[in-house]
């Protein structure tokens, strides 16, 4: 029996060695994406993609990844389901099961629900973002566009800007980078990113500390009004306090340094619109090397169904 694992719930739940082999793949995984021919890793398995909350990059990209492994896609569309009538999880994943998948890609608004699913289904479970905890696929395409750019992490250093409470983004990109021996740092708003003593992260309050830091990497969040009971700061007040402006886009470009952002990108808010056409802008890799590290996260998984139990 194989040794990968199962299911894709957390960083934190890979090995070091499960960490390089998804990255590796994903390089050979983009040379199959880029060259417009698909691979016949997944020939024959079905994957469905079970989205709870609103997505069009991270579906849209992990169907796309299926496709090109020459899986069956099903959209299980939770609007039209018997999940507004008031069906729960479990009696949902029942139903999946049902249905003999082998995969089922999950983004759900709740914490932990994927990993409720994955360990009642046979099927491998992809963590496609639930809550504010994590998305591993995300981290995955943020590594890699970073070793694209950089070769070997370690030594290089990455400050996170935004709203770091409820970014699952910030937690499992910067988790990820940290295990490759990058250094991670973060800033926002005061009440909006954790201490130092509770995620073992340096945080710094103002530009010019992120500066005297020497980073390498500017990473933007995307601020997440969805997830807030009370918006914390007028939009114009952020950009003027955390977003990059015309004015930091210079400094930036001066030190040579690149940008980053998970997308959508809240233009005036996070970034002024110069930095969309910045050279060093890595935003449009981030959307292409998604699909490639997900074909890579399909291909590394095992599901039990490929088993006799």
């Amino acid at each position: 029996m194989s040794t990968t694992p199962k299911d894709l719930l957390t960083i934190d739940a890979l090995s070091d060695a499960d960490i390089r082999s998804i990255l590796k793949g994903a390089a050979e995984m983009k040379q199959v994406f880029c060259s417009g021919k698909t691979h016949p890793a997944l020939a024959g398995k079905s994957v469905l993609t079970l989205f709870y909350e609103p997505s069009t990059r991270t579906r849209s990209s992990f169907e796309l990844a299926a496709r090109r492994l020459q899986a069956d896609v099903t959209t299980f569309s939770v609007a039209t389901s018997s999940v507004v009538k008031g069906e729960s999880v479990h009696d949902t994943i029942d139903t999946l099961m049902s249905m003999h998948m082998d995969y089922i890609i999950v983004r759900h608004k709740n914490s932990g629900i994927p990993a409720v699913i994955g360990r009642h289904a046979k099927a491998s479970v992809i963590n496609a973002g639930d809550g504010a905890h994590a998305h591993p696929s995300q981290a995955f395409l943020d590594a890699f566009t970073l070793q694209e750019k950089y070769g070997e992490l370690s030594g290089k250093r990455v400050v996170i800007i935004g709203d770091i409470l409820h970014s699952r983004v910030a937690r499992s990109t910067s988790t990820i980078l940290k295990r490759l021996g990058a250094e991670v740092a973060y800033m926002g708003p005061g009440p909006l990113v954790p201490l130092q003593k509770h995620t073992g992260i340096p945080r710094f309050t103002n530009w010019d500390a992120i500066f005297d830091w020497k980073p390498d990497v500017i990473y933007l969040l995307r601020v997440q009004n969805e997830r807030m009971d009370t918006p914390y700061f007028p939009s114009a007040d952020y950009h003027q306090a955390f977003g990059v402006t015309e004015e930091r886009l210079k400094r930036i470009d001066a030190l040579d340094l690149s940008i980053m952002h998970p997308g959508p990108v809240n233009r005036g808010v996070e970034l002024c619109d110069s930095a969309m056409e910045y050279r060093n802008s890595l935003i449009c890799n981030q959307v292409e090397n998604g699909v490639a590290a997900r074909m890579s996260i399909l291909s590394y998984l095992t599901p039990r169904t490929q088993h006799n139990d």
